[in-house]
């Protein structure tokens, strides 16, 4: 790309500074998502699908950057009612719930937990990876919750 000014410069430079973000919704989208595996389907399908599995890889990576950035934060913004009450049962084994949600770097680190994160003093923060283990396992219990519910 052809710079001529300081203003196209900076342009640049701003655009390539989230090149890593889109790197690693892609990293989601292909190792969390696996849509590598849907080649089988049809186009019109596949389509779907990568629009749906997209939405997913960008939830996760919103609460990944949320937590990082802004850890007070509720995890309202991301997680419904039902999920955060539950995950926080999940993590902290209990059956009771409490009125006010945890924080986005709570819900997260409950999440990672979920997914095989250790959480050991050397290992730093939880990664996409572990992130989308325990949101799957979070709406695996959630799908067995509403099953069994009356």
């Amino acid at each position: 790309m052809d710079v001529t000014n300081l203003d196209e410069a900076v342009e640049k430079v701003q655009g390539y500074i989230h090149r890593w973000k889109i790197e690693r919704f892609h990293y989601i989208l292909k190792s969390g998502c696996e849509v590598e595996k849907l080649q089988s389907r049809t186009a019109e399908r596949l389509e779907k699908l990568i629009l749906f599995y997209s939405i997913i890889s960008v939830r996760i990576l919103g609460m990944t950057y949320l937590a990082r950035k802004h850890p007070d934060e509720s995890c309202t913004t991301f997680l419904e009612e039902e999920e955060w009450r539950v995950l926080y049962c999940i993590s902290n084994r209990t059956s009771l719930a409490p009125s006010i949600p945890p924080t986005i770097k709570e819900a997260v680190s409950y999440l990672a937990k979920l997914g095989g994160f250790l959480g050991r003093k050397g290992d730093g923060e939880p990664g996409a990876k572990v992130i989308w283990k325990g949101l799957n396992q979070l709406h695996t219990v959630l799908k067995h919750y509403k099953y069994l519910s009356p």
